[in-house]
């Protein structure tokens, strides 16, 4: 298996890497897509988490990972009978999986199918289960996921808005839980996202080249260093990493603590208007994802400075186009920001 870059060295590209970790901390967010041009570091940041992510509880020899903390209905079929007999479930250690969604994947592949061997061999109904089982827990990554094949988009869909893998083929019926959080990389010069997916995703980032010199000889040098001796760079880089790691499990344990003021509801709220951003998503996501933010800077509360932080991310891909502004999305966002936030402080 490929060594991952360390999260820690990734340079500049700041507003990925904090959603990327935000996504961590609160799954519910719904993952990031991150649009940019190549060679910026979409994949290697995303690939990087994988090995910056703490351990979990899984259930022992369950293909689905599921949680033995989890009430049964949350539980695979073969987990809760388990229970039900046992008592109790056997329980280990896992990684948070990490899973890659190929653009040639077969809905097969994706998600799950017979067992053909099973079947030819022994005469045996068996499910396969797909890249979903798999991801359950954990991140499904989508590289280049504008040019992902519409049966496959249909079926993440589905999965993503009610968390459960349902099988119904050559004489089959299984239904597994399949909750992740997709990761989603693309170009936008090689075509634009479906809407229905698009809107599936909680943060959505914008990367480009570094334009500073600085910045560009570093991630260079950076990069060459690693290729040269993998090894002997993640040492260097390893206590960084296992500080982001701390945090990220501080955040998560203080994440349910952090308060929301009815003043801060109100502020996301009336930027959400201000820009009219359609239904209430955008509204639920601005005020997750500044929580997530909040934790993770260990302050006890939402304010002003955590939803200027994460609005772009959570908002830039719900506004509606606007005939009159041909300004791009990222900057009407900035701009109420400044309208919004800026103005009050000025008048008070």
């Amino acid at each position: 298996m490929p060594v991952a870059f360390p999260f820690s060295a990734i340079v500049a590209q700041d507003e990925m890497k904090l959603a990327i970790l935000i996504a961590a901390i609160d799954q519910s967010i719904g993952g990031v897509l991150v649009f940019g041009d190549r060679g910026t570091g979409k994949s290697t940041a995303i690939r990087a988490l994988a090995a910056l992510l703490p351990t979990m509880r899984v259930v022992e020899n369950c293909v689905y990972n599921c949680d033995p903390d989890a009430l049964e209905t949350a539980l695979c079929d073969a987990c809760r009978e388990c229970k039900a007999s046992n008592g109790k479930l056997k329980v280990r250690k896992g990684n948070v999986p990490v899973v890659d969604l190929p653009l040639g994947a077969t809905e097969d592949r994706v998600i799950g199918a017979l067992d053909l061997e099973s079947a030819l061999t022994r005469g045996e109904k068996r499910f396969e289960p797909g890249l979903l089982a798999r991801a359950h827990r954990g991140f499904l990554y989508i590289d280049e996921a504008n040019l992902l094949e519409d049966h496959l988009v249909d079926a993440l869909l589905d999965v993503a808005a009610s968390g459960e893998n349902v099988v119904e083929r050559e004489g089959l019926s299984v239904r597994h839980p399949a909750r992740f959080v997709l990761v989603g990389s693309g170009n936008p010069e090689e075509g634009e996202l479906r809407p229905q997916l698009l809107d599936r995703f909680g943060l959505s980032v914008e990367v480009s080249t570094p334009q500073d010199l600085e910045s560009r000889m570093k991630v260079v040098r950076l990069r060459d260093e690693f290729e040269r001796d993998p090894s002997a760079f993640i040492g260097k880089w390893k206590r960084k990493d296992a500080k982001i790691r701390r945090k990220i499990l501080n955040a998560k344990d203080k994440l349910a603590q952090v308060e929301v003021p009815d003043a801060t509801l109100q502020r996301a709220t009336e930027l959400c208007m201000k820009l009219g951003t359609d239904g209430l998503r955008g509204e639920l996501t601005l005020i997750r994802a500044a929580r997530a933010f909040a934790a993770l800077e260990g302050d006890p509360s939402v304010g002003d400075k955590h939803l200027k932080r994460v609005a772009p991310p959570a908002l830039r891909h719900r506004l509606r186009r606007n005939v009159l502004d041909d300004a791009g999305s990222t900057t009407r966002v900035q701009r109420a920001i400044e309208e919004l936030f800026d103005q009050e402080s000025a008048d008070a």
